[in-house]
């Protein structure tokens, strides 16, 4: 896997910078630019013990791989730059994330040739999945900290994926691993009726027959 920096990722001042932003009309199609965060979730907000919290690595590798959090922030950090586009048609601009990148994270594990998907595990059994290629873009990490401050707990701490070209759900909160997978699976909300991929600007939001192969 080629896990070299994408051409439209840039970096200014030690930021990467998401290619999304710096388009002339940055607001997808059907989407509202909103000032304020909001709040939308399923289910309740999960407890967080640092002690016994913990963050894996499985699936189509050829072996698995575990930190806790302590490891986790340790690890190499990041700052990216990107705007957050949510289904629900509201678009937030200019989100400063802080964390460790994704591509740093699966450099801990040797990929299976034929890995193709990702399987994002969350506390409570919430997934999320998505395309290995999209996963491993140069401007997705694993954020605890949002325009300067920790995430609150409402918006994903202690650890939140954030995958800056797709639709927000993708950017699973509470996470705790990520799962290699040969074939497509649906998460939480894809098997609800929500898009497999979920690219905003071609309005990827709902309907499909079924999982792809």
């Amino acid at each position: 896997m080629n896990m070299d920096d994408t051409p439209q990722v840039t970096t200014e001042d030690g930021v990467l910078v998401s290619p999304d932003t710096k388009r002339t009309n940055r607001i997808p199609p059907g989407q509202v630019q909103t000032r304020r965060w909001p709040v939308l979730h399923a289910g309740s907000v999960p407890s967080f013990n640092p002690a016994t919290w913990d963050f894996r690595l499985f699936g189509l590798v050829e072996q698995e791989w575990r930190c806790t959090y302590n490891e986790l922030l340790a690890l190499p950090q990041v700052k990216v730059k990107s705007d957050f586009h949510c289904v629900t048609t509201w678009s937030l601009l200019d989100c400063l994330w802080e964390g460790v990148s994704v591509r740093e994270i699966v450099s801990h594990v040797t990929i299976r040739p034929e890995v193709r998907f990702v399987l994002v595990h969350s506390e409570e059994g919430w997934t999320t999945n998505m395309p290995l290629a999209d996963f491993l873009e140069a401007d997705c990490l694993f954020a605890w900290k949002h325009n300067g401050k920790a995430l609150t707990p409402d918006h994903g701490y202690p650890l939140r994926l954030v995958v800056p070209r797709l639709y927000a759900w993708k950017s699973a909160k509470w996470v705790r691993g990520v799962e290699f997978l040969e074939k497509d699976e649906p998460g939480f909300w894809e098997s609800g009726g929500y898009h497999m991929r979920g690219d905003p600007w071609t309005e990827e939001r709902y309907g499909w027959s079924g999982p792809a192969e």
